[in-house]
């Protein structure tokens, strides 16, 4: 019998509002806006966000560029996180916990769509990860033992992938092709196969598992 693949989607998302529950600084996050995604390697990378609008939660800019819409289940996404090979591979999951908090912390607190603008790399440097890791420390004292034992899963689990993924911003008119709405329609559940070192699981709960919502 095949065993059953976790929903990773699932996870990501009871961490995303765990985060929010728990830590003051990411209050104005809301998961349920945040599209969770597996994608192609980059580089070095474990994870990357994408902003999903212009300013003011805005589909269209003043030079009147337009970006795609992303909506699920009649929602509008504001940011798509993209979890990269890295993340699944040879991660820890006080890393994985790392890395989207990483990559929430990019997020403008206004969460209307767009990034910090104070908040990126270019702009903190070296000081980007000496203010990131208090929030880490302090929240991985928080984090529920069934969402770490979750987080360092070994093994295959289903994951959100795109079929056909939007583009870039564009000027009206000038793409004909271009998509203007994604839906679930150009989503699927993939899978993806998470190896977590042995040295840095979780440990298991000797109770009944608590389940992800």
């Amino acid at each position: 019998m095949v065993p059953r693949r976790p929903n990773f989607n699932k996870t990501v998302r009871a961490l995303i509002r765990d985060i929010a529950a728990k830590l003051p600084e990411f209050a104005h996050v809301k998961a349920g806006r945040i599209l969770v995604v597996a994608g192609e390697a980059r580089r070095a990378s474990r994870g990357t966000v994408k902003p999903l609008c212009f300013r003011g939660g805005k589909c269209t800019d003043r030079t009147g560029r337009r970006k795609p819409v992303i909506r699920l289940r009649g929602r509008r996404m504001l940011y798509c996180i993209t979890l990269r090979p890295l993340f699944f591979r040879g991660s820890s999951a006080q890393a994985r916990v790392e890395t989207l908090l990483h990559e929430l912390f990019h997020m403008s607190r206004r969460f209307d769509g767009t990034l910090h603008s104070g908040r990126r790399h270019a702009v903190l440097g070296k000081d980007f990860a000496r203010k990131l890791r208090p929030l880490l420390r302090r929240y991985l004292k928080l984090c529920p033992p069934e969402l770490l034992a979750a987080l360092a899963h070994t093994g295959e689990v289903r994951v959100l992938q795109w079929l056909e993924r939007p583009g870039p911003a564009y000027v009206p008119g000038t793409h004909r092709r271009a998509r203007k709405v994604y839906t679930e329609d150009q989503l699927y559940y993939g899978i993806s196969r998470m190896v977590t070192p042995k040295a840095t699981r979780a440990p298991r709960e000797s109770s009944a598992r608590a389940k992800v919502h």
